[in-house]
């Protein structure tokens, strides 16, 4: 009868279920299928290189039957508390309603503020668009007011020089070196025109700086109608503004006067145009001295010339180049260094 009592108690399922063996062999290893990143065709591809198909097999069936066995112990001793959970939940659906009320509130104050954050957003990005189209605006108002201060201020350096003949805007040259004298200037006071021909050169080179300043206005707003309105002002400034500087140019290289040829060049290189000064230089200076060593129409005579002729042709060209040409050359190396070598070399030797 003791031993009856300290028999230990058996579950059912221990009574009629299927045999467990809780022996394993040691290939085999449970905790294997509760990693996270357990692969089953991988698990079953390693063991199979040492472990028959059928073994394993076999295996995986015992623990199986294992898995649920526990299972049916698990529901078997927590089925009473789970048959009597529902007679514990009283009055479930007005603790639900109780709780939906505070939430419903709560989500009809997320949503308001919600779309008080999307307007505000919207107004905000609206007045960012704003803000950068006043500010476009405001730059191409400055640059239309620049550009009309710039055209206004060179047509008035302009008005500033030495009476200018209307021949000038057309590039005669000619007319102007025949005009020259009734500008009113004494040609018995060297000194005073020297001064007069430098402080044009001086006015010229400012006229020039603000001419380039006013093309790159124009280059940076050229399809607005303001800047077609004034095109024509420009075109007439710049063409009074050549003819001025040519006529300058040539004033200054005839005299010999450093400062205004240097002035005049600055001003030639400001508007980018010292093809104009090359070409204003080849013909006042460099044709009459290739004009002087080989007289015009003696070309029908160039295949009777002697060796010593042409050599010594050749050595007064040089003579020559070396007299009215090299001071030039030192003229344009006190600031214009980039020009020096294409508007000497290019054109004094040709």
């Amino acid at each position: 009868m003791a031993s009856a009592d300290l028999a230990p108690s058996r579950s059912p399922t221990d009574l009629f279920g299927d045999p467990i063996d809780d022996s394993s062999p040691l290939w085999f290893k449970k905790d294997l299928f509760l990693s996270p990143d357990f692969d089953s065709e991988s698990y079953i591809s390693d063991l199979r290189t040492f472990v028959p198909f059928d073994t394993l097999r076999s295996q995986l069936h015992s623990h199986l039957s294992s898995l649920k066995h526990e299972l049916v112990d698990l529901i078997n001793r927590d089925y009473n508390d789970f048959v009597n959970l529902s007679t514990k939940l009283v009055d479930v659906d007005s603790a639900v309603a109780r709780m939906r009320a505070p939430l419903s509130d709560l989500r009809e104050k997320i949503s308001a503020f919600r779309d008080s954050v999307e307007a505000s957003l919207v107004s905000l990005q609206d007045g960012l668009r704003q803000r950068a189209e006043a500010a476009n605006a405001r730059e191409v108002l400055e640059l239309l007011l620049d550009t009309f201060h710039v055209v206004s201020k060179v047509e008035k350096l302009i008005k500033e020089l030495p009476s200018v003949p209307a021949d000038w805007s057309n590039g005669d040259l000619d007319v102007v070196e025949k005009n020259h004298l009734s500008n009113g200037i004494s040609l018995q006071d060297t000194e005073s025109e020297s001064n007069v021909r430098e402080t044009q050169s001086m006015l010229l080179e400012r006229i020039a700086s603000e001419m380039n300043r006013l093309k790159f206005y124009i280059a940076h707003a050229k399809d607005l109608p303001f800047i077609q309105n004034i095109e024509k002002r420009f075109q007439s400034a710049s063409r009074l503004l050549d003819a001025s500087l040519g006529h300058c140019f040539v004033d200054g290289l005839e005299h010999r006067d450093e400062n205004v040829i240097y002035n005049c060049l600055r001003a030639y290189a400001a508007i980018d145009s010292t093809g104009n000064a090359e070409e204003i230089f080849r013909t006042t200076i460099v044709a009459p001295l290739i004009q002087k060593v080989i007289p015009h129409g003696s070309s029908g005579l160039a295949g009777e010339a002697s060796g010593d002729q042409l050599e010594a042709d050749f050595q007064e060209i040089k003579q020559c180049i070396e007299k009215d040409c090299t001071f030039l050359l030192k003229i344009s190396s006190r600031g214009m260094m980039s020009y020096r070598r294409p508007f000497i070399g290019q054109h004094i030797l040709v």
